[in-house]
Order: C-alpha cells, then structure tokens, then sequence
C-alpha cells in the first residue's frame, strides 16, 4: 500500500488484479486436484471399491507449486496469499484424498534463476535476494524439477518441501 503524493489518499492493489492472481495460483490448481481426484474416486466406484487400502499402491499424486513468498514477502501481497493457501488446501487434500489412494504434497521454491526473476535486474537480485539465501545464488530450475521428481517417486515423502536455497525474507 502506498499513499499517493498528489491526492494523499491511500492506493490499495485493485481488487481485479487480486482476484485474477487468486484464480491463477490458488483456484486453478485447487480445482485441478479435485478434478483428478474426483476422476479417480469414481473409477473406484464403478470398480466397487471404496477405501483404499495400501496393498493397492498409490492411486495419485498432486504436487502443489507453492513459493517461499508464502511466508509473506513485501510487495506480493495476492502472490503470497495465493502461495500459503495452496498450504491449507494441501493439508486438506492430504487428509482427505487418501481415502482415495491419492495423496498430495507442496514444494516450495525460492528465487530461481529464470527469465522472470533475471528481469529484475542482476543489482536487484545481488542486493535484495542473494543476501538472504545461504546458497548465496538462485535456484536452478532442474533443482525444481528434481524436488517434484523425489516427491512424486518416494511415496513415504508428504507434506511441504521447501527448494529454497536457504532463503529467509528479510522484515
């Protein structure tokens, strides 16, 4: 939020642009999984199964996108609550889909070296991110790739996991 200089009156983030971030990273990918779960509980159904069991081996995985920025990071914001809503909608799935067989994780990644982030500008990047990784670099996105990978294979691997390169927000 910030205070307009001319008017004096405070300028909050548009509403619109709030709501198109929520529909892009919160709802989109919330409803994907129920889409899938929903595919999955109803093969069951039609096989007249109903709680899964182990011996059956996992019937799904969703991997949830989250971000480090869902701890809050100035300046986002609708990406922040977008990123730690993903958290509470995975803890739901989590308890819920394994009725199922499905089960659900989140990775959370920091700052990854991407045409996005580089757009920032590298003095950007050297004074206010790189100081507040121990890595003391971005990510690389095979680095992502390879946390999804080893959530995806390692079935005993749940809940959140953070790709971060040590990254902590600074107050």
């Amino acid at each position: 939020m910030r205070i307009d200089k001319i008017t004096g009156k405070a300028r909050i983030y548009p509403v619109d642009q709030f709501k198109q971030v929520l529909d892009v990273n919160l709802v989109a990918p919330v409803y994907w999984a129920l889409e899938m779960i929903g595919r999955i509980a109803e093969n069951r159904a039609e096989r007249g199964l109903k709680r899964w069991h182990p011996t059956e081996g996992m019937q799904g995985a969703i991997v949830f996108i989250g971000s480090v920025s869902s701890q809050g990071n100035r300046g986002q914001i609708s990406y922040a609550s977008t990123k730690a809503g993903l958290e509470g909608a995975a803890a739901t799935i989590m308890k819920e889909a394994v009725y199922y067989g499905v089960r659900c994780g989140l990775i959370h990644p920091g700052f990854t070296d991407t045409p996005m982030v580089r757009a920032m500008g590298d003095d950007y990047i050297s004074r206010h991110i790189l100081p507040y990784t121990q890595l003391s670099r971005l990510i690389r996105p095979e680095e992502i790739a390879d946390a999804i990978c080893f959530m995806l294979a390692n079935s005993a691997v749940s809940g959140e996991l953070w790709a971060d390169a040590g990254w902590h927000a600074p107050a």
